[in-house]
């Protein structure tokens, strides 16, 4: 078969979704590295375990949130709707930063004694494991819990997911997002504005994104709302009387 050399040659629908997707993915990998590196300056005083378990766990919180904030958006902006397609990026790479920032913190905090992740020391009289922080244990639980339903989104976050479970199906498990939200901006939380209020430890200076984190949750909580409200209003004008 032969092309001839004036013809203009298309590329099909299925080939440019691939190099679109291709393309986000790259950004957005670009994108993250970009944020890691920044958060690690913003952390440079810290021990480099903390630094960049730090690093990876932020910029995880803040991809997440442009998750969730591109899921609200175009409900209230229409221009926003040519940027949702990046959700499911976004989302895919928040979870994997999650999955990093865990693994730091297995191998260099707890090293991988995982009796230690949920508040345990080693009693050296009592020659047995003993609960010391009960916040860091429930924290790491809810980081735990956390994570696994971002895998579970992380695995379904394909096409081929869509079409084996279903439309329906696929944006019931989606809808996990919300709860994964919600458990991270907790797990989060927690070790911002509470695990070095300690009194029987030195206390370090405060976390810089202490302010930034705050106003970003409320940004998200306020704009997700404000979907909803208008999403409702909208619906109940269409309704008859």
């Amino acid at each position: 078969m032969t092309i001839a050399i004036n013809s203009p040659i298309t590329p099909s629908p299925s080939s440019a979704n691939r190099w679109r997707t291709l393309m986000r993915h790259v950004v957005v990998v670009i994108t993250a590295a970009a944020l890691v590196y920044a958060f690690s300056l913003v952390h440079g005083q810290w021990s480099p375990m903390h630094r960049w378990n730090r690093a990876f766990g932020d910029a995880a919180v803040l991809l997440l949130a442009l998750t969730m904030t591109l899921g609200a958006a175009p409900r209230i902006f229409r221009v926003c709707a040519r940027w949702l397609p990046w959700r499911r990026e976004l989302g895919i790479y928040s979870v994997a930063l999650a999955m990093v920032h865990t693994v730091i913190i297995l191998d260099g905090w707890v090293e991988w004694n995982l009796i230690r992740l949920f508040g345990f020391e080693y009693h050296p009289f009592d020659l047995r494991y003993v609960m010391l922080q009960h916040g860091f244990g429930l924290a790491n639980a809810i980081g735990i819990l956390a994570l696994g339903i971002g895998f579970i989104l992380l695995i379904t976050s394909n096409d081929r997911a869509v079409r084996t479970l279903g439309a329906a199906s696929w944006k019931t498990v989606q809808m996990t997002a919300l709860v994964f939200w919600a458990l991270v901006v907790a797990h989060t939380a927690y070790f911002l504005y509470a695990h070095f209020l300690s009194f029987h430890r030195a206390t370090p200076d405060p976390n810089p994104l202490r302010l930034p984190f705050a106003i970003l949750v409320l940004g998200v909580v306020a704009l997700r709302v404000s979907a909803f409200a208008s999403t409702t209003r909208h619906r109940l004008r269409r309704e008859p009387n």
